[in-house]
């Protein structure tokens, strides 16, 4: 019997693949992976090795998660190394979870590679630390589109009790969570920052406060990382990687 790898690529930067990671990739027969992993990590499969994109957008999905589960079986039941390679870490908004209960369910053997999520790599890489000793405790991670969750006491509880909150998948709905958080409470000079493409030579950041960045929400897309928080002022003096990347344009 083969066995399934599931890899969580990073969050665009290739440098931040695990070693593991690599490795796995390094003895694939098969590589499922997904519109967020960076295609340069793609170089390091076997000559051989079959690649297989499932590329999920918003509303778009050109194969269906079913599909993904059946095809991981399917090669598994063949004795082929697959890797399931995922953006980010796959057991954080990655379904990896779901992947790894059907594998489970069918006795097919499996590992849990961890990948850096882009929660906490997008903010790092715009320079915002989502805790400090004198501003931040705890940091949230949301997902942006949860219909169950969307209730007064669940809006209410972050209003109120987290210090660095991070959306995932939250541009589209963003207007309305702004909405929700202020009517929970939130102060609107609450600082705000959006890393689009996070990690990548494509990043972008804009900053605001959650009384004011609606205005600003034409500049960014997705993928993009919300995070709010005290801890969003410090931007102004820790940011590194688009600064390294106009001083490299400077210098040519």
């Amino acid at each position: 019997m083969g066995k399934v790898y599931i890899v969580g690529a990073g969050p665009g930067d290739p440098d931040l693949l695990t070693i593991k990671g690599l490795k796995a990739i390094e003895q694939a027969d098969v590589i499922l992976y997904d519109r967020l992993v960076n295609e340069e990590l793609l170089a390091y499969a076997p000559e051989k090795a079959e690649l297989i994109y499932c590329g999920k957008s918003p509303g778009n999905h050109l194969i269906r998660q079913e599909q993904i589960n059946e095809l991981l079986c399917t090669y598994a039941d063949q004795d082929k190394v697959v890797v399931r390679l995922k953006g980010g870490d796959p057991f954080i908004f990655g379904r990896g979870g779901e992947e790894a209960e059907v594998l489970r369910s069918h006795g097919i053997p499996f590992e849990i590679v961890p990948g850096i999520t882009s929660g906490s790599a997008a903010p790092a890489y715009a320079g915002i630390p989502l805790t400090h000793r004198k501003i931040s405790s705890s940091v949230t991670f949301i997902s942006g589109y949860n219909p169950e969750k969307d209730t007064p006491e669940y809006w209410q509880n972050l209003s109120s009790s987290v210090e660095t909150l991070c959306i995932y998948m939250g541009i589209k709905r963003f207007p309305s969570i702004c909405e929700r958080l202020l009517e929970s409470g939130m102060s609107p000079d609450m600082p705000i920052g959006i890393i689009q493409w996070g990690t990548t030579d494509h990043q972008k950041t804009i900053t605001a406060t959650l009384g004011t960045i609606t205005d600003r929400l034409h500049e960014v897309e997705n993928p993009s990382m919300i995070v709010i928080g005290e801890v969003v002022r410090l931007r102004e003096q820790l940011q590194w990687f688009e600064e390294r990347g106009l001083a490299a344009i400077e210098m040519v």
